[in-house]
């Protein structure tokens, strides 16, 4: 599995815990592209988490909950303690990450939407930092480093594509986990039923309803035929289970 070979070239340099966390901030990101699903945390956490490896390379300990701001406005570039890649470079990456989780958007969906092309810049920016990372903890050239980075996950952006208004998963998967899928791709919004009719077209309109009846029973979906679907918080950590999965397989 990938992200254990990114955790293993990273544990000696950040330890186990940190280098587990930001693999999964780091992956997250990746499934939030993959899916069309914009959430602030993701960023957030990411920085979060790369500031504290920062200062755990630097002293060996890093603060629980960092000053993120006054760390990366005024004190990384400071540090003579960490390498140049990581003290300027990744730090002013990281400070551009962390401003456009803040002041832009990125939680919701708006008629003109630059959203997607901002998640698209927050992807690229963690790659680098999480290439830079490995380089720096593995002594490997950069473009090795960065081939680590994109064997963790297929190409993102072809899990769900939209398309005139339809939203297609691309995945060879159950009705069941189509739904989730496409319901994830929308989170926290409600999905109508001719939203869902059209992106599962080829499914029988009676294996549509079992499946949803499925998910209500389970309590992993809310909503009626009037209102559309949404996921419940359970039903959006099922819905991610199965998207790493796919995308790991």
């Amino acid at each position: 599995m990938q992200r254990d070979r990114l955790i293993t070239a990273l544990t000696g340099l950040i330890g186990s815990g940190l280098a587990e966390s930001i693999t999964d901030h780091f992956l997250k990101i990746r499934q939030d592209v993959a899916t069309q699903t914009l959430e602030r945390a993701s960023p957030g956490k990411f920085v979060e988490t790369f500031v504290q490896c920062l200062q755990q390379i630097s002293r060996g300990t890093y603060d629980a909950s960092p000053s993120i701001d006054s760390y990366l406005n005024t004190r990384v570039e400071n540090d003579t303690a960490l390498p140049d890649g990581l003290r300027f470079s990744a730090g002013r990456i990281a400070r551009a990450m962390y401003t456009m989780r803040n002041k832009r958007n990125i939680a919701h969906n708006g008629e003109v939407d630059p959203n997607n092309y901002d998640l698209a810049y927050l992807h690229h920016a963690a790659s680098w930092i999480m290439a830079e990372l490995v380089r720096s903890a593995a002594g490997v050239p950069m473009s090795e480093a960065g081939a680590l980075i994109e064997l963790l996950q297929a190409p993102v952006g072809t899990l769900v594509e939209e398309i005139d208004g339809v939203r297609l998963v691309h995945a060879d998967v159950s009705t069941r986990v189509e739904l989730l899928i496409l319901l994830h791709s929308h989170y926290p919004d409600y999905v109508s039923m001719d939203d869902i009719r059209s992106t599962l077209s080829r499914r029988s309109a009676s294996s549509i309803r079992g499946r949803i009846s499925d998910l209500k029973g389970e309590k992993l979906i809310f909503g009626d035929n009037s209102t559309g679907y949404r996921l419940t918080a359970p039903g959006h950590t099922v819905a991610v289970t199965e998207i790493s999965r796919i995308q790991n397989a």
